[in-house]
């Protein structure tokens, strides 16, 4: 049961992330200001689904790994101090900041740097907790531990 449940909220915290990141590469690309804004607003209520998420998914995991010593638990857990870092000191207070830039009509070189700050933070983010994902699906044997 912990691994499912381990296994859906991790899913489910990787899919929120990709789904931020996407809309605000679309968005800045492509949308109006108002649009952005949206976007940067929409982010802002997703917290309230991802860090639970995420909540979930490390509390299981660590559950699960605190005894465990082989390579791939090794790996996750060197993973995971810096995927909470990542979002608790730079991806939450960038999204806070950036949805009060946005929603004042303020795009100006501060609010581009910041973004520049958050999407590669981002890219970090799903970067590891895709790799957090493959060697899960390893440990599980639903993946080749190639």
């Amino acid at each position: 049961m912990k691994t499912r449940i381990h296994a859906a909220a991790g899913g489910l915290g990787f899919l929120m992330v990709l789904i931020f990141w996407t809309s605000t590469v679309i968005s800045e690309t492509f949308a109006t200001g108002a649009d952005v804004a949206g976007v940067k607003s929409a982010i802002l209520m997703g917290m309230f689904i991802l860090i639970p998420a995420l909540i979930v998914a490390g509390g299981s995991g660590m559950a699960m790994g605190a005894t465990r010593t082989d390579p791939l638990t090794m790996a996750k857990k060197r993973r995971m101090p810096v995927i909470a870092g990542n979002g608790l000191l730079i991806l939450v207070p960038c999204a806070f900041f950036l949805e009060g830039r946005a929603s004042a009509g303020q795009f100006d070189t501060v609010f581009y740097a910041v973004q520049a700050v958050e999407l590669f933070a981002g890219a970090l983010n799903l970067t590891l907790m895709g790799l957090n994902i493959r060697d899960g699906l390893r440990m599980t044997g639903r993946l080749s531990k190639r």
